[in-house]
């Protein structure tokens, strides 16, 4: 029922920036908590943000000061812009939601070299 599409990884040096996109489909996702996840290889799946349906914003320690997540209700689309980032903010980042049961993006690739 519900779509969701990521897009903006890339390869950037430590210190630089990136800012992720999540592209909803079949819901009103401003009624929903949004959330980013990242997966790094070898390791598990991790919450890095969070964004409820009134606006309130929860970020892991380790992003916390360098990463902010937003949302454009008219474009249904929720975002991560990534700021000051380390060789250790690699891995692939998830968009998720809970409507019922769990709703996961394919994932989009973020590359810090040092």
């Amino acid at each position: 029922q519900v779509q969701l599409v990521e897009s903006g990884g890339g390869l950037v040096q430590a210190g630089g920036s990136l800012k992720l996109s999540c592209a909803a489909s079949g819901t009103i996702f401003r009624l929903n908590t949004m959330n980013w996840y990242r997966q790094a290889p070898g390791n598990q799946r991790e919450l890095v943000a969070t964004i409820t349906s009134g606006g309130s914003r929860n970020y892991d320690d380790s992003v916390k000061g360098r990463f902010s997540i937003s949302r454009d209700n008219a474009k249904n689309t929720v975002y991560l812009q990534m700021n000051s980032l380390k060789p250790e903010d690699t891995a692939v980042y998830f968009c998720h939601l809970w409507k019922g049961t769990d709703y996961w993006g394919k994932g989009t690739q973020v590359t810090v070299s040092s």
